[in-house]
């Protein structure tokens, strides 16, 4: 892989200016203006030049090694995604399976004919729908596979004004940050993808929140989630989301349940009730 020094500076200046001088124990001073960290101080704690440091931020740096990206890391206080995000900006990508592409890895569909009566579904590491079992597809709702990026969640999300229907008003943000978060984390791993870069690209292009959101530089790959819906059979239900990702292919299966014995979970038993009434009427 090779640096890519404009979405690096980009995203060394955005991690900067989250942290503040008392999250690192640095006094905050009576004339600071700088949001967050000073450049000055990221190169402090990081134990590096300042003009090293400035260079990067300006995107006319040299190659980090990944020792470092390790110390930025530290210094600017990273998750785990935002640490390989970082290598992967930087050129060095860190340990990862390899995309499995749209054949869905056959452990995953076993688990989707063994589970019937929990909605699963698997997608791709950009976020396309590759499967999806019975009651998914009556939870969720079903996907187009005819148009280019029909099955992806994020297109959907932001150019499909009805994909946010069935959501309440006040968490789509929360879905919307979700979205760009994790797309942001696939588009690097995926960095020498151009199915990646065309569907940011187009993505940039069709909704101007998705472009907001996206120069925010935020980035979190999603493992869990909540899903708070209001489905025309069964009414408001609220469920958890579980991620697993395979590691052979980068494909995610999503599981929703809910707690054994709540009302949410009561309405998913009549979800599963009502899919079998309409298969059976079907035959």
């Amino acid at each position: 892989m090779t640096i890519n020094r404009a979405e690096l500076a980009d995203f060394l200046r955005h991690a900067r200016e989250r942290v503040t001088p008392e999250d690192v124990g640095l006094p905050v001073g009576p004339r600071r203006r700088t949001p967050g960290l000073r450049r000055e101080e990221v190169a402090q704690l990081a134990v590096m030049s300042a003009d090293y440091y400035i260079r990067l931020e300006q995107a006319r740096g040299p190659q980090p090694s990944p020792p470092m990206l390790a110390a930025l890391a530290r210094a600017l206080r990273l998750n785990d995604d935002e640490r390989d995000h970082l290598h992967l900006l930087a050129g060095h990508r860190p340990p990862a399976g390899q995309s499995g592409g749209d054949r869905v890895a056959p452990g995953l569909l076993h688990l989707l004919d063994q589970l019937s009566g929990t909605p699963l579904q698997v997608l791709s590491e950009l976020g396309d729908v590759l499967a999806q079992n019975d009651i998914a597809r009556d939870l969720l709702g079903g996907v187009c596979s005819v148009s280019e990026h029909g099955r992806n969640v994020a297109w959907r999300w932001f150019t499909w004004p009805g994909t946010r229907a069935g959501y309440p008003v006040e968490e789509h943000e929360y879905y919307s940050r979700l979205h760009v978060a994790d797309l942001r984390a696939a588009s690097a791993r995926r960095a020498d993808d151009p199915a990646a870069a065309r569907l940011v690209e187009r993505l940039r292009g069709a909704s101007e929140e998705f472009a907001a959101l996206w120069e925010r530089h935020e980035v979190a790959v999603r493992r869990r989630s909540r899903l708070r819906l209001e489905h025309p059979v069964i009414g408001a239900v609220e469920l958890d989301c579980k991620v697993l990702i395979d590691p052979e292919s980068d494909q995610r299966l999503e599981i929703y349940t809910a707690p054994p014995g709540s009302a949410d979970g009561a309405r998913l038993a009549l979800l599963r009730a009502e899919g079998y009434a309409v298969s059976r009427s079907a035959t």
